[in-house]
C-alpha cells in the first residue's frame, strides 16, 4: 500500500493534461483518503490529503507541512504555513494549464506574485469536498486541509465579512490580485462552499469538533506571528472560520466556548497589528452577543452557569489595554444593554464591572461610550437588576465622577447619582425586603463556613449600607480637585441626606456623622488650608475667571462655606434624630471645633460663612422641631407635600406625598422616642459659649506688627459674630457670670476698634451728610440691650452686673472725642462728619470709622438705663453716677473743640438728666459717704463746662451763640433747683465751689475777637443775670445759711460793688482828660457792662427778702449813686443808656425822710 501511494502521489502531478482524467484521478484520491481515515490508517490519509492539497497550490509553492518528510511525524510536529522559495512561473514554463488568477503569496517578505491554475481550482473543490463530506475522520489533517485553503483564499483576494463568511475584496496593499472571468464567477461558489464546509461542523461529532477547532487556533497562531512587527494586511481565515464555527455550534457552545473564548481573548485580542485585534474581539463580541441571543435548552434564564460563562469573555476583555479592543467590548456592552437589558439578572455584576473598568487615562472616547451604557442602565433597568446590584451601580457612577477626562460627564454623574438615591427612595420598602433576604442567606453561608461576613459599613443594615455607599461615593466627589464637580456633589450630597435622610435606621446615623460627614468636613478643610495661592489666568479655552475664585486656594474656600453650611443644616434639621445618639456632644463640640477653625482661617468668606453657619445651628430651639422638608433640588419633580399625622412612637409629623406616607411609617417608628437631657443641653450651650468666645478673641486680637498682608477682620464677619451673641445668651443667661460679662466687654471692645479697609470703607461707611450707626455698632448696642433687659428681669444676683454695662457703655461713649485704637495699626480717622468726603479719599490703607453717632447714641443708652437703675444698690455702690460725670467732663470741657457739635449738646442735656435723677439718690445717701468723691467731680465738671476754654468756631452766627448761652443757662438753672437748695445735705467745699463760680460768672465774661455790633449779644448778659440772680438768691434768702455760705455772698457782693466803683471812678477821670477824642473802645465796653451788673445788682436786691439784705449792703449800693451822676457828663451815646437804665432803679430808694422821734415826741 505505501509503494502505490508514493507512486500516486509522485504522478498525480503530471498526469493531467486532461480535466476528466484528473477529476477522476481526484475521486479516486478523495475516497482514498476517506478510507484511510475510517480505517484509521493516519499516516495513508494524511498522504493523499497532502497530494490534494499540493495540486491546489501554484507549483513549486512549498508548504513547510506539505513538505515529503516522512508521514509518520505528520500528526506531532509543529507547522509552519509560510510559504517558502516561491518560484516565478512564466507561461512558456512546463506548466501548460490556462491561468486563472494571479495574486499575492501568503509569506512574511512576499516576493513579486504566483498563479493559480484551473487545475488548482479543480483541486481545491476536491479538498473542499473532502472536508465537507469527511471531517469526521480528518481528525489531525484538519491542519493540512485548512492550511491549503488558507493559502488558496489569501491569493484569490477572498476577505472575511460579518459573521465569518469570506467574500471577494481587493487586496490592502501590494500589487492587485488579478483574477480571470472564469474564476470570477467561480469565486461566489468557492466562498459559499467554504461556508458552508464550516456549516457542517455542527455535524461533527464532539471529538472532530475540537480537532477543527485546534487546527484553526493553530493557523490562526502563525497567522499572528506572521503578523507581528508590520502592519500589512494579516491573514484572517482563522479567526473568520473560528466565529463561523462557533456560530453554528451554538447549541453545543459549552464545549468549545474556552478553546475558542481563551484563544480570542489571549492572543488574537492583544496581537499588536490592529487589523489582527479589531477581528479578534469583532469574533469574540460576535460569539457573545450571539450566545446570549440563541435559544438555548434549557434557556439561559433558568441556566445561571451557561450566562455567566456567555459573559465572562467581555469581562475578561478588560484586561485588554487597547482602547480599539475596549471600544468593541463597549458597543458590545451597549447593543447587550438594548437587545437583553431586561433578562441580563445575575450577569448584571460583570456587564456592570465592565463600565467599571474604565480608567481615567482611557481616552474620552471609551469614557464617554461607558457612561453612555450607564446611563442606559440608570434611566432603563434598576427595577430589573437584583438589588444586590445596586451597590454597584452607585460605585460605577461614583467612579465616573471621578474622571477628569471630561467635565460633563463628571456633572452629569453627580445626576445619575441622584437619580438613584430616588429611586432608592420610591423603592425602599422592596430593596430593603429583598437586600434582608440575600443577607440573611450570606450570613447562613459564612456561618456554615465559619467565616466573619465581611460588608461595608458593617453592622448597619442592608439597605442603610446602600444609602451609605451613596453619600461615601458623593463625599469623594466633594474633595475632587475641580471646582464645578465639589460644588455639584456637595450639593447633591445634603439634597439626598436632607430628602431621604428619613429613611435610615436610628443608629446608622452615627455613621452619616462620623464616617460621611465629619470626614467630609476633615479633608475640605486639610485642602483648603493647604491650597495653592497662585493666580490661575484663565479656566482653559477663552474662559475668563472672575477674581473671587482666580486661586485655587478661592475655590477650595467656596468648597468649604458650602460643606460647613450643609452640615450645621443637617445637625440644625435632624437635632431631634442625632441628639439621642449617645456621643450627640462629642459630636457638637467636633462641628464646633470646625466652624472655629473655619471662623478663624484668613479668608473672609470662609469665616463669614462659618458664623453663618454657627447661627444655623443656634436657632435650633429645643425640644421643638420643625417638619422634614424634602430639600429637593429643581430637576426632581417633587409632588406639593402633604402632612401625615404623627407616626406611632414619633412626635413629629412626617411631611411626603401620601403614596409614600405609609412606606414611611415602617421606616420610622423603629426610631427612639426623644429625650432630651435638659442638664446635658446647658452644657452643649456652654461651648458653643467658649467656641464663640475663642472666635471673638482670637479674630478680633490686633496683630503685633502689620503690613500689607496683615489679615485683618472684615465689617460683616464683626457684625455677624456680635449678632450670635443674643441667641447663644437666651441658651445660658442662667449660668452668666461676671466673668463671662467681662469676655464679652473684651470682645465688644476689640471688635468695633476694628478699622476697615480704605478699598471697603464708601460701601460701609455713612455718606458724609448722615450720622448713621454701622450695622457692627448696631449689633453691639443691641447685645448690650439685651443683656441689660435679661438682667432687669433676671434675680438679684445677676443685677450687680449693672455697673459693669455701665463701664462698657460710658468706654464706648469716649470714643466721640478719643477713637480707639487697634494695635500699632496706623488709622486715618474720620473725625467730623462734615469732613467726611475729602477723608474718603485719602490715601491710608485703613480708615477708621466715625464713632460719633455709635457714642452718642451709647450715651442716649447710658441715661435711659440710668433712670431704670439709679437707686440699685450695686448702682450707688460701684459710683456709677461718678463715673458718668467723669466720662460727660471730657467732651463737656472740649466743648467747641469736640469733633462733633453734637456730641457737647448732647453730654450736656444727658448730664442735666442723670443729674435730676441722680441727686436726689446722692443726698439719701449723704451719710453713707459712698457719694464723697463723685461732688468734686461735678463741681469741676461745671467749671471746665460753663468756663470753657475752647474758643467758639469764627462761623458761628449770633443765633447759635444766643442758643449755646441758654444751655449754660439751663445748667445754672439745675444748680439754682436741684443743688443749693439742699445745701444742708452737701458737702460744704462743694458749696463753696459753686458759689466761687456763679460769681465768677455774674462777672460779665467777654471774648475780645467779638465786633462791636456782637458786643450786646456776646456778653453772655443772660448767664451772667442768671448766676447772679442765683448768687443773691441763695445768699439772701435761706435763713438757715450756714455761715460760710453767707461769708461767700457777702464776700461776693462787696467785691462786685467796690469793683463797680472802681471801675466808675476810672472812666470818669478819663472822659475828662480825654477832652473829644473818644475813649479806646475796650473801656467802654467795661463801663457799659459794669453799668449793667450795677441795674442787675439792684434789681435782684429789690426781689430778696428785705430782712435777709445786709444793711452794709445797702450802704455801699446807695453810695454808687453820685458816682453814677457824674457820669452823666459822658459823649458815648451807649454808656448813656447803659447809664439811664443803671440810674431808674435808685427811684424806689428815694422816700422822704423819717421824722425823729425825742423824747417819746415826734
Amino acid at each position: 500500500m505505501p509503494a502505490g501511494v508514493v507512486f500516486l502521489l509522485h504522478s498525480h502531478s503530471f498526469l493531467m493534461p486532461d480535466e476528466a482524467a484528473t477529476e477522476n484521478i481526484l475521486k479516486a484520491e478523495l475516497t482514498m483518503a476517506a478510507l484511510c481515515g475510517r480505517l484509521g490508517l493516519v499516516t495513508s490519509r494524511d498522504a493523499f490529503i497532502t497530494a490534494i492539497c499540493k495540486g491546489s497550490l501554484p507549483p513549486h509553492y512549498a508548504l513547510t507541512v506539505l513538505n515529503t518528510t516522512t508521514a509518520a511525524t505528520l500528526s506531532n510536529k509543529s507547522y509552519s504555513v509560510q510559504g517558502q522559495s516561491v518560484m516565478m512561473i512564466s507561461p512558456s514554463s512546463e506548466s501548460h494549464q490556462q491561468v486563472v488568477a494571479v495574486g499575492q503569496p501568503l509569506a512574511v517578505q512576499p516576493q513579486g506574485t504566483v498563479m493559480l491554475t484551473s487545475k488548482n481550482i479543480q483541486c481545491m473543490r476536491t479538498l473542499l469536498n473532502l472536508a465537507h463530506c469527511h471531517g469526521a475522520v480528518l481528525g489531525t489533517s484538519w491542519q493540512l486541509v485548512l492550511a491549503t485553503l488558507q493559502h488558496l483564499v489569501w491569493i484569490l483576494g477572498l476577505k472575511p465579512s460579518s459573521g465569518g463568511a469570506l467574500k471577494p475584496g481587493r487586496a490592502v496593499e501590494g500589487p492587485s490580485t488579478v483574477l480571470t472571468t472564469a474564476v470570477m464567477t467561480d469565486l461566489p461558489v468557492i466562498s459559499n462552499i467554504l461556508s458552508r464546509l464550516f456549516e457542517s461542523s455542527q455535524y461533527l461529532d464532539d471529538v472532530s469538533l475540537h480537532h477543527l477547532i485546534n487546527a484553526l487556533c493553530s493557523l490562526s497562531l502563525e497567522a499572528m506571528d506572521m503578523a507581528y512587527g508590520n502592519n500589512k494586511e494579516p491573514s484572517l481565515f482563522a479567526v473568520a472560520k473560528l466565529l463561523e464555527t462557533g456560530l453554528v455550534n451554538m447549541h453545543r457552545i459549552e464545549i468549545l466556548w474556552r478553546p475558542l473564548t481563551g484563544h480570542l481573548l489571549e492572543k488574537v485580542c492583544q496581537h499588536p497589528n490592529s487589523r489582527m485585534r479589531e477581528w479578534g474581539a469583532e469574533a469574540l463580541t460576535s460569539l457573545i452577543k450571539a450566545g446570549l441571543t440563541f435559544n438555548h435548552d434549557p434557556p439561559l434564564s433558568q441556566n445561571q452557569r451557561l450566562q455567566l460563562l456567555l459573559l465572562n469573555p467581555l469581562k475578561e476583555m478588560s484586561n485588554i489595554n487597547h482602547p480599539d479592543i475596549r471600544l468593541k467590548q463597549l458597543e458590545c456592552v451597549l447593543q447587550i444593554l438594548q437587545s437583553q437589558g431586561d433578562s441580563l439578572g445575575p450577569g448584571w455584576p460583570l456587564v456592570l464591572g465592565v463600565m467599571g473598568a474604565i480608567r481615567n487615562d482611557q481616552g474620552e472616547s471609551l469614557i464617554r461610550t461607558a457612561f453612555q451604557c450607564l446611563q442606559l442602565v440608570v434611566t432603563d433597568f434598576l427595577p430589573t437588576m437584583p438589588c444586590t446590584c445596586l451597590q454597584i451601580v452607585v460605585d460605577v457612577a461614583g467612579s465616573f465622577g471621578l474622571h477628569n477626562q471630561e467635565l460633563n460627564i463628571s456633572l452629569t454623574s453627580i445626576g445619575l447619582l441622584w437619580n438613584i438615591s430616588d429611586y432608592f427612595f420610591q423603592r425602599g420598602e422592596t430593596i430593603e425586603k429583598e437586600l434582608n433576604k440575600e443577607e440573611a442567606a450570606q450570613q447562613k453561608q459564612a456561618e456554615e463556613k465559619g467565616v466573619v461576613l465581611n460588608r461595608p459599613f458593617h453592622p448597619a443594615p442592608p439597605f442603610d449600607c446602600l444609602w451609605l455607599c451613596l453619600y461615601a461615593k458623593l463625599g469623594e466627589l466633594c474633595v475632587d480637585p475641580r471646582p464645578a464637580v465639589r460644588k455639584s456633589a456637595g450639593q447633591t450630597l445634603f439634597s439626598t441626606i436632607g430628602a431621604h435622610g428619613t429613611l435610615l435606621q436610628h443608629s446608622t446615623w452615627h455613621t452619616v456623622i462620623w464616617k460621611v460627614l465629619f470626614h467630609l468636613l476633615d479633608r475640605v478643610r486639610e485642602s483648603s488650608t493647604t491650597a495653592d495661592k497662585e493666580k490661575i489666568e484663565s479656566g482653559g479655552g477663552n474662559i475668563l475667571i472672575h477674581h473671587s475664585r482666580d486661586t485655587a486656594e478661592k475655590q477650595w474656600a467656596e468648597t468649604w462655606v458650602l460643606t460647613l453650611a450643609g452640615v450645621a443644616r443637617i445637625f440644625n434639621t435632624r437635632r431631634y434624630l442625632l441628639q439621642p445618639l449617645g456621643d450627640f456632644s462629642r459630636a457638637w463640640d467636633v462641628l464646633l471645633d470646625h466652624i472655629q477653625s473655619a471662623a478663624l482661617s484668613k479668608n473672609n468668606e470662609v469665616s463669614l460663612a462659618a458664623l453663618k453657619s454657627f447661627q444655623e445651628i443656634l436657632q435650633i430651639v429645643s425640644p421643638v422641631r420643625d417638619s422634614d422638608k424634602p430639600e429637593t433640588p429643581p430637576v426632581v419633580n417633587v409632588p406639593v407635600p402633604v402632612l401625615i399625622g404623627p407616626i406611632s412612637g414619633m412626635s413629629r409629623p412626617f411631611v411626603r406625598t401620601d403614596s409614600i406616607g405609609e412606606k414611611l411609617g415602617r421606616y420610622s417608628s423603629s426610631e427612639p422616642p426623644i429625650v432630651t437631657d435638659e442638664l446635658e443641653d446647658l452644657n452643649l450651650w456652654w461651648a458653643a459659649w467658649n467656641t464663640w468666645y475663642r472666635i471673638g478673641s482670637e479674630s478680633t486680637k490686633p496683630p503685633i506688627t502689620f503690613d500689607k498682608l496683615t489679615f485683618i477682620p472684615s465689617q460683616p464677619f464683626l457684625t455677624a459674630l456680635i449678632q450670635i451673641f443674643p441667641a447663644l445668651y437666651q441658651h445660658i443667661k442662667t449660668g452668666f457670670n461676671m466673668d463671662d460679662l467681662q469676655k464679652l466687654g473684651v470682645i465688644l471692645h476689640s471688635a468695633i476698634s476694628v478699622p476697615i479697609s480704605s478699598d471697603a470703607s464708601p460701601f460701609i461707611l455713612p455718606s458724609y451728610t448722615e450720622a448713621v450707626l454701622t450695622s457692627l455698632q448696631e449689633a453691639v448696642l443691641t447685645a448690650l440691650d439685651v443683656l441689660q433687659k435679661a438682667i432687669c428681669v433676671g434675680p438679684e444676683n445677676m443685677q450687680i452686673m449693672y455697673p459693669a454695662i455701665f463701664d462698657q457703655l460710658l468706654a464706648f461713649v469716649e470714643f466721640s472725642c478719643k477713637p480707639p485704637q487697634y494695635g500699632q495699626l496706623e488709622t486715618k480717622h474720620i473725625a467730623n462728619a462734615k469732613y467726611n468726603q475729602i477723608q474718603l479719599f485719602a490715601p491710608a490703607e485703613w480708615v477708621a470709622l466715625n464713632y460719633v453717632p455709635f457714642a452718642e447714641r451709647s450715651l442716649e443708652v447710658v441715661v435711659d438705663l440710668y433712670q431704670k437703675t439709679a437707686c440699685h444698690k450695686a448702682v450707688v455702690n460701684e459710683k456709677v453716677l461718678q463715673n458718668i460725670i467723669k466720662t460727660l467732663r471730657v467732651p463737656l470741657s472740649l466743648k467747641y473743640s469736640c469733633p462733633s457739635e453734637s456730641t457737647w449738646k448732647l453730654a450736656v442735656s444727658s448730664l442735666l438728666r442723670v443729674l435730676s435723677i441722680g441727686l436726689p439718690v446722692a443726698r439719701q445717701h449723704a451719710s453713707s459717704g459712698k457719694f464723697d468723691s463723685m461732688w468734686p467731680e461735678l463741681a469741676n465738671t461745671f467749671e471746665d463746662f460753663l468756663f470753657t476754654k475752647s474758643i467758639p468756631p469764627d462761623n458761628l452766627s449770633i443765633q447759635e451763640f444766643q442758643r449755646n448761652e441758654n444751655i449754660d443757662v439751663e445748667v445754672v438753672q439745675l444748680i439754682s433747683n436741684e443743688i443749693l437748695p439742699y445745701a444742708n445735705f452737701i458737702p460744704k467745699e462743694f458749696v463753696g465751689q459753686i458759689m466761687t463760680m456763679l460769681n465768677k460768672g455774674s462777672i460779665h465774661s467777654q471774648s475780645s475777637s467779638f465786633t462791636e455790633a456782637e458786643i450786646d449779644i456776646r456778653l453772655r448778659e443772660e448767664f451772667s443775670k442768671m448766676c447772679f440772680e442765683t448768687l443773691l438768691q441763695f445768699s439772701f434768702s435761706n435763713k438757715v445759711t450756714t455761715p460760710q455760705e453767707g461769708y461767700i455772698s457777702r464776700m461776693a457782693l462787696s467785691v462786685l460793688l467796690k469793683r463797680s466803683q472802681d471801675v466808675l471812678h476810672r472812666y470818669i477821670e478819663d472822659e475828662r482828660l480825654s477832652g473829644k477824642c473818644p475813649l479806646p473802645r475796650q473801656q467802654v465796653t467795661e463801663i457799659i457792662f459794669v453799668l449793667k451788673a450795677v441795674s442787675t445788682l439792684i434789681d435782684s436786691l429789690k426781689k430778696t427778702q428785705p430782712e435777709n439784705v445786709d444793711g452794709n449792703t445797702w450802704a455801699q449800693v446807695i453810695a454808687l449813686y453820685p458816682t453814677l451822676v457824674e457820669c452823666i457828663t459822658c459823649s458815648s451815646s451807649e454808656v448813656c443808656s447803659a447809664l439811664k437804665e443803671a440810674l431808674v432803679p435808685f427811684k424806689d430808694f428815694m422816700q422822704p425822710p423819717a421824722s425823729r422821734v425825742q423824747n417819746g415826741e415826734s
